[in-house]
């Protein structure tokens, strides 16, 4: 990271890796980056947007630390730490947007340890319990695959920070989408019992598809206004990969994503998100002032 230049940082290839987490590096995530909202945007819209979109992240990374020491071999365990971290960083840096865009000026610490569940935006599938190995596959495959076709998109965004931002996750989201993809196909086309756990992951995951898809009129207007993308618009590009990949698998070919309200990003949640959300804020309840 070039200190605390994220402009830079987010142009950076780190060495040519494009898989490197940048949830690290920096201290001032918005350091050095023209945060002037784009002609005709409210600020509140885009801090909600990027609520929506960094939340979705920052708990799906939570969820994945879990199988830190507990993945099947070292390598998981390290490859899903590293995308946990890719995450983190992309929430970083749409929280602290979020805190610009409403003039608040809080940082994306006060967002993912000064909230209560019922003001967070994530979809559902982000907080959905881990399940076992082939659960965590089938999931990191949805959600990589949804955020993918979503950020290509947003890197063409009238707003410069979701732009950036956009334009740097793709090269991690692609690797995301492709890991999971991998061990998609060696369960599914494996041994009688990893197709088992594989068949009974899509059946658990199917279920919580359709949310993905369903429009807030906040996503609706940000998207009408060319700064977000309408995840309505992204739906049969989403189903026409995982139904080919799932298909190679030997597994079946999935059914239509079914339909959904939006719950997740009007802040309704399972009763997964708030233990998730107490082991998350732990440290940062018990010692509020601390820094390190």
């Amino acid at each position: 990271m070039s200190g605390d230049h994220i402009y830079s940082a987010l142009s950076e290839e780190h060495g040519g890796d494009a898989r490197w987490a940048f949830g690290t590096g920096f201290t001032d995530a918005l350091a050095g980056v023209d945060t002037t909202l784009p002609e005709g945007v409210d600020g509140q819209d885009l801090a909600l947007y990027c609520q929506m979109l960094g939340d979705d992240a920052l708990v799906q990374a939570q969820r994945l630390v879990h199988w830190v020491t507990d993945a099947p071999e070292l390598e998981e365990e390290v490859a899903l730490a590293n995308i946990a971290l890719d995450l983190l960083g992309q929430a970083r840096l749409l929280l602290a947007r979020a805190g610009q865009a409403d003039g608040t000026g809080r940082d994306e610490d006060d967002f993912a340890y000064r909230r209560g569940p019922a003001e967070f935006r994530n979809v559902h599938l982000a907080e959905a319990p881990r399940g076992d190995f082939a659960r965590a596959v089938v999931t990191l495959l949805v959600l990589s695959s949804a955020r993918l076709a979503v950020f290509t998109r947003l890197a063409d965004s009238r707003d410069p920070v979701l732009a950036a931002i956009a334009a740097k996750a793709v090269n991690e989201l692609a690797y995301h989408r492709e890991y999971a993809l991998s061990w998609t196909l060696r369960l599914g086309d494996g041994t009688p019992y990893s197709h088992e756990r594989a068949v009974a992951a899509v059946a658990d995951v199917w279920p919580l598809t359709g949310e993905l898809f369903a429009t807030h009129p906040v996503e609706a207007r940000m998207a009408g206004q060319g700064v977000g993308v309408d995840p309505a618009s992204v739906r049969e590009e989403v189903h026409a990969v995982l139904a080919q990949v799932l298909t190679t698998a030997t597994l079946d070919a999935p059914a239509p994503f079914p339909e959904a309200a939006v719950a997740g990003r009007g802040g309704r949640h399972t009763p997964e998100l708030a233990p998730l959300l107490d082991e998350l804020q732990k440290v940062a309840r018990e010692h509020p002032e601390a820094t390190w």
